[in-house]
């Protein structure tokens, strides 16, 4: 009784933000699904990418590597455009610390030549684009105002992160961790809605496609994504994240339903529902999972960015317990279904907007920066990503809050 009035309550929710604002925008068509995933689909991809054979695709580690090369033959395959530095992989640098034995992110490519090659690493993001149609133009907000644009130009981001945290101390017997649910069933997911969205109609907007790797290590493969993105930040309408969609949750309304973290924070949840799409406010705000994933980084950077979950807190998070054999592929499989409504829904539609007062305050570059110089303190270059920080907060300089 408790969980159906909470239903009931949550999806009042959009009309009457939508009626404070004074109606709603049009609606758009979303295109029938001749070939939706299914429980063969999601279990096909997923026992490849939450294999034994990967060893808990922890960053830097040789299964790792495997894992992203599987992801970018499944992108080859779909026929999306590369997208990153290296075919689909978008590199990143790391060096061994001879005092710790970690491995550190070097700001660029080149700083592994001043690195001995026995302590060079590398990883990467797996990066592919399904191109926006041609000849429509779209209207996005910058710094300067608004711009016109060819709206292929204008992008939307769907990604996950394929990395887990490898190998560990055994429990009952088993040493690696899966990350079956965590976060090989999103990964999984932005596949199969590549897989969909290849075989409707061409969308306006372009669609990224990113595979990320080092979530669970502070985010490394989104930093790098931030300094080195593949369209520029200032041009992508909205980021979706797909995390840890493998188990039904029943604060979420329970099997075939997903929630959106920050749901609270602008259009695009309630936009999803207008649709009927079964996806509900975060059950959980207090565990902040607005901020604990790669959506954040985004969000951030003045970007409406939220990640789409079903996680109902299992025991088996981060443990060797979290396999595929504990997934409800008919869950999962709709949740992808729904993801790439949402995705179409994006690339279609009026760009989601921040509601007042809830846009995240950006990241401080490092040092006091100069508006307009692209420099911080002691004349350091700031990165493309904090310089379009820096102009997005001078656009919305008190609209954010942390």
């Amino acid at each position: 009784m408790r969980f159906k009035s909470l239903a009931l309550l949550l999806l009042a929710l959009p009309a009457t933000a939508f009626a404070q604002r004074g109606g709603a925008p049009r609606m758009i068509d979303i295109p029938a699904m001749p070939e939706p995933a299914t429980p063969t689909s999601a279990r096909r991809l997923l026992s490849v990418i939450a294999a034994d054979s990967m060893e808990g695709r922890a960053i830097w580690r040789p299964g790792s590597d495997r894992a992203a090369k599987y992801i970018a033959e499944q992108m080859r395959a779909l026929g999306l455009v590369p997208g990153g530095d290296s075919g689909y992989f978008q590199k990143i640098a790391g060096a061994v610390q001879p005092l710790t034995g970690r491995v550190a992110r070097l700001p660029k490519l080149s700083d592994l030549d001043t690195v001995p090659p026995d302590r060079r690493r590398i990883a990467v993001n797996v990066v592919g684009i399904l191109a926006g149609k041609p000849n429509v133009m779209d209207t996005v907000q910058t710094a300067n105002g608004p711009t016109v644009m060819a709206r292929r130009d204008s992008v939307v981001i769907v990604a996950a992160h394929y990395d887990h945290i490898g190998i560990t101390r055994p429990v009952n017997g088993d040493s690696i961790n899966n990350g079956a649910d965590d976060d090989a069933s999103g990964t999984v997911a932005i596949l199969e809605i590549a897989r969909i969205m290849k075989k409707w109609p061409t969308p306006s907007r372009s669609v990224v496609f990113v595979a990320f790797t080092g979530e669970e290590t502070g985010g490394i493969g989104t930093r790098q994504y931030m300094d080195t993105p593949v369209r520029p930040l200032t041009a992508t309408a909205a980021q979706l994240q797909i995390e840890m969609i493998g188990r039904p949750d029943t604060l979420g309304m329970g099997p075939g339903r997903a929630w959106l973290t920050g749901y609270e924070r602008s259009t695009m949840g309630e936009t999803f529902q207008r649709y009927g799409l079964s996806i509900v406010p975060d059950p959980r705000p207090s565990q902040g999972f607005f901020s604990r994933s790669d959506n954040y980084a985004f969000a951030r950077q003045g970007i409406p960015a939220h990640t789409l979950s079903s996680f109902n807190l299992h025991t088996d998070y981060h443990q060797p317990s979290d396999e595929v054999s504990k997934v409800d592929f008919d869950h999962m499989s709709k949740m992808i279904n729904v993801g790439a409504k949402a995705t179409w829904i994006l690339t279609e539609g009026p760009s989601p907007q921040w509601l007042p007062g809830q846009r995240p305050c950006p990241p401080p570059p490092p040092g006091t920066a100069v508006p307009g110089g692209g420099r911080g303190r002691g004349g350091t270059p700031m990165t493309p990503a904090q310089m379009d920080s820096m102009r997005l907060a001078n656009a919305y300089p008190r609209s954010c809050v942390m």
